[in-house]
């Protein structure tokens, strides 16, 4: 979704907001903090590989949250303010939650919770509020739904409105039970939430494991547990060992009432740690044994505190504590926020930090030549992981940090992620450290680099470095790309290494009765990679566009270029202006675009690659200008019977419809499948919006 340039644009940019927006006006503030915002969520729900730690994001969360309340004008119902998250994507089924899951307001010190505790005296009308505290559990959150006892449905948190199903995952992990005896409560239906978790044991046995196998270790527990609920092999989650808390009933629905609008709770759930004893004697791991109901913030902040102290001593990972109202009747009372609950607040502990030396900085040169400071350090042991290597981002950065060879430093693992330095530590210094003096020419062809003003990246601008040359035929090969299967990355570097691979063109002429010879690489290996090679020569035209790497270019941006042309050179013709016409095609797009096709080198490539037989023409373009859907744009939202919506999209596309991403006035259809969400809801409010069944879009198409 994002480039690698786009990447790097916007980690910067998150970098000066954390740094300041006080001299930013509101507008620009607003418009910046959102797509950061709308970044890191992309980050952290989707590709579950996080670049700021949660109490970084929650800065710039409250940063935006405070420029909207003061620009009340400037608020759009698609701010990430306005809505929960996301973390869908096309791997699982999408179903819809009986009640969002919210994301929890969070706080980092005392002040915080007290100012909390005000308003909810405020909202009760009472002097002092009963709280139940229970740990933050670090995993991935999950919502099962149970009917007449039995496990009927779990689910991904999602974008809290809609998840994915994952039950026959969930179905692994022993410690949630296939049936419970609700019924012994009245209860007929019920969904429940938690967390999965891998305990800090069963994470370092698992590690051992992947050694032996020789598959690299995975980085932390959260990530492991939020990974494994994605997993396609059953089997496979279940060698996980995973784990479960279940500490929250959302909904549930009474055994003697068979009217759905009389939705009540049982009356002997009249506090939320009734609800906790109940889930405990039906079989749940609910945190009764570690949560704690006091009364008034001051106890409820000594708990929080003394319980970081000895958060070291459990036997998984916690990052905080979650303080509830305990009453139901006064949960009720002060309600929600379109983001998360008034009742309910997190405590976040203090990131993990260590001291240790750092020995040497290695500068690394990625596919666009952006050349990447990466510090090496003493091995330090925090938050569960060893940490050896930590990028250093940029020269900027490295100053900013003053940071020299044989410092000490503090680390943390931001978020218990993502490991950075938090400064260097200056009276360490024995008189023995050295400058780190940021190379000037390429560390790999000895090319001179070059930074552009406005940007902090130095770059290797020789397209035939070698470090380039291999980056970007592995972006070639890749899944979105050319997608050739069993030629992965690991292939692409022995190759190169052994010189039967030198750039692109070369993928065609690979010897195979070269390979053959190698070790691992037998006939039905070569077979499969000859054949996959063979096919990837069919692959549409805005494929190839995407896999020549041109920078800033995306799989979006290679579809609307795609589309402009009948023939790949045709944009050998076109000037920055006559890009710059394209949706979405800004100036720094044009730029990059009209400079590839500039580069003779670049264009001798292509006439190799188009003697070998790739395709250029868009073989689509006259169908898509002359189909019945042309200029019409789609929405598919649910689950739909009949087809993957992989295969609706592709389906519109080629009668010449459009798909988009969101719900807006630019919408021309909805198309709703089973479940169907809040895109249904938006759009019934848009009158310009057609919705329409999966059958009747098949009938669509037809026509």
């Amino acid at each position: 979704m994002y480039t690698e340039a786009q990447t790097l644009e916007i980690k910067k940019l998150t970098e000066q907001l954390l740094r300041s927006t006080e001299s930013m006006n509101a507008a620009a503030a607003i418009e910046s903090l959102r797509k950061v915002l709308r970044f890191h969520e992309y980050r952290y729900y989707v590709m579950s590989d996080p670049l700021v730690s949660d109490h970084e994001y929650d800065q710039l969360y409250k940063s935006l949250e405070r420029f909207e309340q003061e620009n009340p004008q400037l608020i759009t119902k698609d701010s990430p303010t306005q809505r929960v998250g996301s973390s869908l994507n096309d791997g699982f089924e999408t179903v819809q939650h009986l009640v969002p899951m919210l994301s929890l307001e969070n706080s980092y010190n005392a002040d915080d919770l007290i100012d909390w505790d005000r308003k909810a005296k405020e909202i009760t009308g009472l002097e002092t509020v009963e709280y139940c505290i229970e740990p933050k559990f670090d995993g991935a959150s999950i919502s099962l739904i149970y009917e007449n006892d039995a496990l009927v449905r779990a689910a991904t948190r999602g974008d809290g409105v809609e998840g994915e199903d994952i039950t026959n995952n969930i179905k692994q992990i022993r410690s949630i039970p296939l049936s419970a005896p609700f019924s012994e409560y009245g209860i007929q239906q019920i969904e429940i939430r938690g967390e999965v978790i891998m305990s800090k044991k069963s994470f370092a046995k698992y590690n051992d494991w992947l050694t032996e196998q020789g598959s690299s270790a995975l980085a932390n527990p959260r990530n492991a547990a939020s990974g494994s609920l994605r997993m396609k092999d059953p089997k496979e989650v279940a060698r996980r060992g995973l784990e479960a808390f279940l500490y929250h009933v959302s909904y549930y629905v009474n055994r003697e009432s068979q009217d759905a609008s009389s939705r009540t709770r049982d009356l002997r759930l009249t506090t939320h740690d009734s609800s906790l004893q109940m889930l405990w004697e039906c079989g749940f791991r609910s945190p009764q044994k570690e949560k704690l109901v006091v009364k008034g913030i001051e106890e409820v902040i000594k708990h929080v505190h003394d319980f970081e102290e000895m958060r070291d001593t459990l036997p998984y990972e916690i990052d905080g504590m979650v303080v509830k109202v305990n009453d139901f009747a006064l949960q009720d009372k002060m309600g929600m926020t379109t983001h998360h609950p008034r009742w309910a607040i997190a405590f976040k502990f203090k990131a993990r930090q260590a001291t240790t030396k750092l020995r040497a900085v290695e500068f690394q040169v990625g596919r666009t030549g952006a050349v990447t400071p990466v510090a090496k350090l003493d091995p330090v042991f925090i938050g569960g992981v060893t940490v050896s290597s930590i990028s250093v981002h940029n020269e900027e950065y490295i100053k900013e940090k003053d940071l020299k060879i044989g410092d000490s430093v503090l680390i943390e693992r931001a978020g218990d992620v993502i490991p950075q330095i938090v400064k260097s530590l200056p009276e360490l210094r024995d008189g023995t450290e050295t400058d780190i003096l940021f190379p000037t020419h390429c560390p790999v062809c000895n090319s001179k680099l070059f930074k552009e003003e406005t940007e902090a990246v130095w770059r290797c601008i020789n397209i035939e470095c070698e470090a380039q040359v291999v980056e970007r035929i592995i972006h070639f090969v890749s899944k979105d790309a050319m997608d050739i299967k069993s030629f992965g990355e690991a292939n692409v570097r022995k190759f190169y290494e052994l010189k039967l691979l030198k750039d692109i063109p070369g993928v065609y002429r690979l010897q195979f009765d070269s390979i053959g010879i190698l070790e691992g690489f037998g006939k039905k290996s070569i077979d499969n990679l000859q054949a996959a090679i063979e096919a990837s020569k069919q692959q549409p035209l805005h494929r190839l566009i995407y896999a020549l790497g041109i920078r800033f270019v995306g799989e979006t941006t290679a579809k609307t270029l795609a589309n402009a042309i009948e023939n790949l050179f045709d944009l050998q013709e076109k000037t920055e202006e006559a890009l710059q016409q394209l949706e979405d095609v800004g100036v720094k797009v044009a730029q990059s675009v009209f400079q590839f096709f500039h580069n003779q080198q670049n264009i001798d490539m292509l006439n190799e690659l188009k003697e070998l037989g790739l395709q250029f023409k868009n073989e689509k373009r006259e169908t898509i200008a002359a189909g019945g859907l042309a200029g019409q744009t789609f929405l598919f939202t649910g689950t739909l019977a009949k087809l993957k919506r992989s295969e609706a999209e592709t389906m519109a596309e080629e009668q010449g419809g459009k798909i988009v991403s969101g719900v807006s006035a630019k919408l021309n259809y909805l198309v709703v499948g089973d479940d169907a969400g809040s895109k249904l809801e938006k759009a019934k409010k848009i009158n310009t919006i057609k919705i329409i069944t999966e059958d009747e879009f098949l009938q669509l198409v037809k026509q």
